[in-house]
């Protein structure tokens, strides 16, 4: 690399056909990376040595997006790995690798709804391109330095999650996500640290509170009176107060909290409130979003999975 003006980050975004690879290309160039696509490998030396224009910025003011999947000319994960460990021995040049994943399912579902073919399988189901990209990808999806997996996400909360990890380039410390949920519809799938709430009282049970949610003063007042409530919210926040300097020491760029409850109205939406207060009295910045917070209110023992979940969340920052 001989560029007097390498970038000073490159991030190489791949992934499954399907997954969100576009859409997280798009989001980088909207916020401010250099996008290239599908550009083959060798030709990364001979774009970073190119020299800047005679007028305009230099390239090393801005970082570098690369994207790379299975269509790009003499594919191999392998070779991509190796040549990317080379490229990281580079002095001053930041290079991580993004991996957007997705459910097999969502994939055949989502070629199916556009009628695309799979890139794979031309001539075959889009399950059989699938499996084989899937295969394909493998040495490159165990070498990310960012798993991103959007099954459950629409095009905006994709978005969003870019927008969260790689907005704030240079930023120090770590992009801070607050997401309450309830466990009838599952653990959310890019949480890195999850808070079980249910050891709370729930104010599903009294019929004046059911139709509320953890964002009305009654409900909170009602769970914040739980002998047990206010030791929790301390000990939480000590605890993340604690980790967040050392996930940022260690390079972290982003951190999604996630609280949960039973069906992820009350309980986990008024501590993920009462938390993410909490951090920003102490000089942290987390978006909060409510994954669950429209969901209808069901009736169910504790523990009890069930089925389905509110189509709608809220977010804010």
């Amino acid at each position: 690399m001989t560029s007097a003006h390498p970038p000073s980050r490159i991030l190489i975004v791949t992934g499954m056909s399907g997954a969100g690879k576009s859409t997280a290309l798009r989001t980088l160039e909207d916020i401010g990376w250099e996008v290239v696509d599908n550009l083959p490998l060798q030709l990364l030396d001979r774009l970073l040595s190119t020299p800047p224009a005679a007028t305009g910025e230099p390239i090393g003011d801005r970082p570098l997006a690369l994207g790379i999947d299975t269509r790009t000319r003499d594919f191999s994960a392998d070779r991509i790995v190796r040549q990317l460990r080379k490229l990281r021995k580079e002095p001053d040049v930041q290079l991580d690798l993004l991996f957007l994943d997705c459910a097999d399912s969502e994939l055949a579902r989502r070629f199916s709804e556009t009628r695309r073919r799979h890139p794979l399988a031309q001539d075959r189901p889009a399950a059989d391109g699938i499996a084989r990209e899937r295969e394909m990808l493998g040495p490159l999806r165990r070498w990310a330095d960012h798993l991103v997996n959007s099954t459950d996400n629409a095009v905006n909360d994709l978005q969003r999650e870019i927008r969260a990890r790689f907005g704030a380039v240079g930023h120090t410390a770590p992009t801070l996500s607050v997401v309450s949920f309830g466990y009838s519809g599952g653990l959310p799938r890019n949480a890195d640290l999850v808070f079980d709430m249910r050891f709370l009282r729930n104010p599903h049970w009294k019929e004046s509170l059911r139709p509320l949610t953890g964002l009305d003063s009654k409900v909170a007042a009602y769970i914040a009176a739980d002998p047990a409530h206010d030791e929790a919210v301390d000990r939480i926040v000590e605890l993340l107060a604690m980790l967040l300097p050392r996930y940022a020491s260690e390079g972290r760029a982003y951190l999604t909290i996630a609280f949960g409850c039973t069906g992820g109205r009350h309980r986990s939406v008024h501590l993920a409130e009462e938390v993410a207060g909490r951090l920003r009295e102490r000089g942290f910045s987390p978006t909060v979003a409510h994954r669950d917070l429209e969901a209808s209110p069901r009736d169910a023992p504790e523990g009890v999975p069930q089925s389905g979940r509110g189509k709608n969340s809220r977010v804010r920052a």
